[in-house]
């Protein structure tokens, strides 16, 4: 899947695909047609880093209530003949949920795309699961032949369609079916049985009971192009084996594995002895940052966020500082990093600088920038506000935009005045319910407009039902 390609954040369709609060009061006061046209773009090109920590659905639905706009564009997108070679579920789950939305709120074409589509599409499964929380019984056992035909009645359909009602989210329409088609209750007795079956035919290798065999088994498995991390993941499983059978006398051979071994030893030494906080680990971590294979080098800089301690905040300091590691070093970096999760509030400097370097040579993106955010709130650390309020406005992701907001919400003075009002529209949850809590009430209609709205919307979260409620009922006391 390629990364999606996202607009100028100053553009309409830049700050509808970073799901914004200013995207949705933008496309208010633009050009219909164009608006919707940037609307529809959003939804059938998802444009999410990662549509499993990012909320976008609702937030495109209430922009198509706003604007009355018609599911035209939807409904080709579904329908394209890509639909057939494509079963990729992420091509139309931001579609298909923007539709379970709208029949929410009582579109009716929404309802009827749903149906249609649960009757045609690859990606059903959704769709049905979209149905099963707004459609009614009658509806739903409609739909139960062009389900089940697309099973056919031999050994492998049937294995096929007790999957599916395995993998269902919302199993209502199968229980529904349950009823009337003896295929759909003879599935749902046999699945629990075939997951046993499963588990109890699940075959691995085991290694043996010393910290050698653990070691060597930690060794077996090599990277491949079709299994990324598998080494990884074998180190893992190694270090959780070692947690078992390593005794205080295997200190040496873990330390030795540690600094020498294959790349699975060493992976599976460094985590165990991190975890046991051993005080050769700085010595063998800054050691293997500096070794020329990069794979070593990848696997200290994994094992250093693991770090706990006083011993782990003297070393990232001393990492960190320029005079006596090198911050901009790959340690260095890491080091910053690990400050900013476990740091003291004199770690503040060093966490603002490393902020301003990343996003200096990085942009906005990387995993290690939503670390720095977080210890950036975390430490209250108000001079890098200019940099937060940057990396808000520019962030492609919601969810680091999110954290972006939570920080601010420590750290700037104006944020309840500034930032809060257009996290009133955030597509993300947690930042709504956050300006919920630190928007000023005062001074800006549109402000107890907004909350008013989403006190009385059904498909708003509990959480900032909650937050509003509690703010506009302490308004009305005071």
């Amino acid at each position: 899947m390629f990364e999606p390609v996202i607009a100028p954040s100053a553009s309409l369709l830049g700050l509808l695909q970073r799901g914004r609060g200013d995207g949705q009061l933008h496309a208010l006061a633009a050009d219909r047609d164009e608006a919707v046209a940037a609307l529809e773009e959003c939804v059938t090109s998802d444009p999410r880093c990662d549509w499993q920590v990012e909320n976008r659905s609702l937030y495109y639905a209430r922009v198509y209530m706003d604007l009355e706009a018609p599911l035209g564009g939807i409904e080709q997108h579904l329908a394209h003949p890509d639909d057939l070679l494509d079963d990729d579920e992420h091509r139309t789950g931001l579609a298909l949920s923007v539709l379970g939305h709208l029949a929410g709120y009582g579109r009716r074409d929404a309802l009827l795309l749903l149906r249609q589509y649960v009757a045609t599409g690859s990606n059903w499964a959704w769709a049905l699961d979209e149905l099963a929380l707004r459609d009614e019984d009658a509806a739903l056992l409609a739909l139960a032949p062009a389900v089940l035909a697309r099973f056919p009645e031999t050994p492998e359909g049937e294995a096929s369609l007790r999957a599916a009602l395995r993998a269902a989210y919302e199993p209502k329409p199968w229980r529904l079916w349950a009823a009337h088609h003896p295929r759909v209750a003879a599935a749902g007795e046999q699945s629990p049985f075939d997951l046993w079956q499963r588990q109890f035919d699940r075959g691995a290798v085991m290694p043996g009971w010393s910290v050698a065999d653990v070691l060597a088994w930690a060794d077996q498995v090599a990277d491949d192009p079709l299994q990324p991390g598998a080494v990884d993941r074998r180190a893992a499983a190694a270090a959780r084996c070692l947690t078992s059978v390593a005794r205080p006398e295997d200190r040496e051979t873990l330390i030795t594995a540690a600094r020498e071994g294959g790349e699975g030893a060493r992976r599976a030494a460094l985590r165990h002895l991190v975890d046991l906080d051993d005080p050769a680990l700085p010595e063998l971590i800054e050691t293997a940052a500096g070794h020329a294979d990069a794979r070593v080098v990848r696997a200290a800089l994994e094992t250093l966020p693991r770090m706990r301690g006083p011993r782990a905040l003297a070393s990232a300091r001393r990492w960190a500082d320029p005079a006596t590691g090198g911050a901009d070093s790959a340690l260095g970096e890491a080091a910053v990093l690990l400050l900013a999760d476990i740091g003291e509030p004199i770690d503040a400097p060093a966490v603002v600088a490393g902020l301003r370097r990343w996003v200096l040579e990085h942009g906005v993106r990387g995993a290690g920038l939503a670390t720095l955010v977080d210890g950036a709130g975390r430490l209250a650390a108000a001079d890098a506000v200019p940099t937060l309020r940057h990396v808000y406005g520019e962030a492609a992701s919601s969810d680091l935009r999110g954290r972006a907001a939570q920080a601010l919400a420590r750290t700037d003075r104006y944020f309840a005045c500034g930032p809060a009002v257009e996290c009133l529209w955030d597509c993300e949850e947690a930042t709504r319910e956050l300006a919920a809590r630190h928007v000023v009430t005062t001074g800006d209609a549109r402000v107890l407009e907004r909350l008013r709205r989403l006190a009385a919307d059904p498909a708003e979260e509990a959480e900032v039902h909650a937050a509003v409620r509690g703010r506009l009922t302490s308004r009305e006391r005071s």
